[in-house]
């Protein structure tokens, strides 16, 4: 039996909710990704060029430090990774994250929450981060409300 992990990060709850969902959905471990530095409500003000999310996105180098890095990866052959789109692709934290531990032999199916933007270039932005031994694979916006066996339905697709 292949053991699944749900890792997000969420900078307002909507993601943490949808991962939340999903994993007791499909009977995954649940690990959110957290950034060293709590983003706040002026931090995600996107409208504001200055602005840490802003800042941080304009950089396609950045990747923020997170909280820590003992995320239990190693012990898991899939790995649902959730995210919010920002600016047409996955906040670098995301980068962060993957770059952080060995994917190799891994399967990484991506999901995000959007006010309104698709994944873009999300999985293109994604893959170097994740290394080249590790799959990476376009899931699905998880926007709105899904039933468990909605979201067991569709994981069970990969």
């Amino acid at each position: 039996m292949k053991r699944i992990l749900v890792a997000y990060f969420s900078a307002s709850g909507t993601t943490a909710k949808t991962a939340g969902e999903l994993a007791a959905a499909i009977g995954a471990d649940l690990y959110e990704i957290k950034p060293k530095v709590p983003y706040t409500r002026a931090d995600l003000d996107w409208t504001n060029k200055r602005s840490r999310s802003s800042v941080e996105m304009s950089d396609k180098t950045s990747r923020p430090a997170l909280a820590d890095t003992n995320a239990p990866v190693a012990a898991y052959d899939t790995i649902f990774l959730g995210f919010p789109i920002w600016w047409y692709t996955a906040p670098t934290i995301v980068n962060s994250f993957l770059e952080s531990y060995d994917f190799s032999g891994k399967k990484i199916i991506l999901f995000a929450t959007s006010g309104g933007s698709g994944f873009g270039r999300t999985r293109e932005d994604l893959l170097r981060s994740a290394g080249k031994n590790a799959a990476v694979v376009e899931g699905k916006l998880l926007n709105g409300a899904y039933s468990a066996a909605e979201l067991k339905s569709w994981s069970e697709k990969f």
